[in-house]
């Protein structure tokens, strides 16, 4: 039985997004806004867009009018292309060490880093994990991220792995936004693991690979790809045979070394993540494929280290999206939408572009080609913001909240916040 129709409005501005490349630097100029507009919605799904006055007089008899208090804007829900949010655990102490001037190399050597977490995501049962994961999702979604990608990897054992992915599945059902789950078994070698890199990646395609896709845990896979994890050589093979079974690849490259993002380019991957490191090599190669380059800017601030080369990859064609990294170390901070603000003046984005690359091209990170813009057809996915010109949602830097968050054609979030910020 079909939904009754929805009419929103009248809103000052509608961002539609649409008309935008997904390759390429972006003028915003380019950007199509609508003024005094109107949304209409049915089963979740935008029906159509336009001058309010005239969509009201069609639609006013058939459609439950939601109306907008005061000026208000209306941008495509954000997408979190890539976090690590399905763990337990606090790594203070390492950022502590860091800002005293220890290495990321010596943290881990003295039991800090990556095996800190995974320790304390073992010790946690899988109804802690899943409530962690909801709070951390809901958090998300009130900053208006309508999707977001969950990666495991703190698990580093079949079980492990296994109980990390289906925390996730069960978060999932639990929350308004869409998760949507990625296997990082291969995020370093496990410490307590009798063998190599080798011997550890193969027990992770026999036994792992074969269990995802029967319990339908998940259907994309990661490798972090750097000298203290997996080199290109080891871990080319393992993508390969995920590639093969009908996995989606993605791939944590570039970050302190090159040589990550050539597999990905290589493998047909649908993003490579982090590429701090990335010379005009590596921004070439990625921006002639159908890689998506993916910037995660809170880890650059977090470790202290260079900025994804972002200016650079978009002149050169590249398409790029913008996640977060959320992760307990080296990006605890959680906030998309103000890391990728800095992440555009410290690299001279324009407000197209950053929103272009929390939306739908970090859309098509994820393989996703129902979201990202306000179109007729797409999902009803959106954010209101109390203001009368978008720009001043990234002239805040994340700190305007969102007055109300609309996920499937259902508002999830309404912040009531009066003030232009909080």
């Amino acid at each position: 039985m079909e939904k009754k129709l929805i009419l929103i409005g009248p809103l000052r501005q509608v961002l539609t997004l649409d008309g935008i490349p997904e390759k390429g630097a972006v003028k915003d100029e380019q950007l199509q806004i609508v003024e005094h507009a109107g949304m209409v919605l049915q089963n979740g799904v935008i029906q159509e867009i336009g001058d309010f006055d005239s969509l009201y007089q069609r639609w006013h008899e058939q459609a439950e009018l939601v109306c907008t208090e005061g000026s208000q804007v209306a941008l495509p829900g954000f997408i979190d292309c890539h976090t690590h949010i399905a763990y337990a655990g606090n790594r203070a102490n390492d950022f502590a060490l860091r800002n005293a001037g220890s290495s990321y190399l010596e943290i881990a050597e003295a039991g800090g880093g990556i095996w800190n977490t995974v320790s304390h995501t073992r010790a946690s049962k899988e109804d802690q994990l899943v409530r962690l994961t909801v709070e951390r999702a809901r958090f998300l979604l009130s900053q208006g991220v309508t999707t977001i990608e969950v990666k495991s990897g703190y698990g580093l054992q079949v079980k492990e792995e296994l109980k990390i992915l289906s925390a996730i599945k069960t978060a999932n059902r639990m929350t308004d936004a869409d998760l949507i789950p990625t296997c990082l078994a291969a995020h370093m070698l496990p410490r307590d693991f009798d063998g190599g890199a080798k011997e550890y990646l193969d027990q992770m395609e026999t036994v792992l690979f074969p269990l995802l896709k029967t319990e339908q845990l998940s259907n994309r896979m990661d490798a972090f790809i750097e000298k203290t994890a997996f080199q290109a050589d080891v871990i080319k093979p393992y993508l390969q045979r995920a590639k093969e079974m009908g996995f989606d690849l993605t791939v944590h490259a570039d970050q302190f070394t090159t040589s990550g993002s050539q597999i990905a380019v290589e493998l047909g991957a649908r993003s490579a993540d982090h590429l701090e490191a990335s010379t005009s090599t590596e921004i070439d190669l990625i921006a002639q494929s159908t890689t998506v380059a993916v910037a995660l800017p809170a880890a650059s601030l977090g470790i202290g280290c260079d900025f994804t080369p972002a200016r650079k990859l978009l002149d050169a064609g590249a398409c790029l999206a913008i996640g977060s990294d959320w992760n307990p170390g080296s990006a605890p901070m959680g906030q998309l939408l103000t890391s990728a603000c800095i992440l555009a003046t410290m690299e001279k984005l324009t407000n197209a572009e950053v929103l272009s690359a929390l939306t739908f091209r970090a859309a098509k990170a994820l393989g996703l080609h129902d979201r990202g813009r306000l179109v007729p057809g797409m999902r009803a996915d959106f954010i209101l913001y109390k203001t009368d010109n978008y720009q001043n949602i990234t002239y805040y830097q994340g700190s305007m909240l969102p007055a109300a968050v609309w996920k499937d054609g259902k508002e999830v979030v309404s912040n009531n916040n009066d003030g232009q910020y909080i």
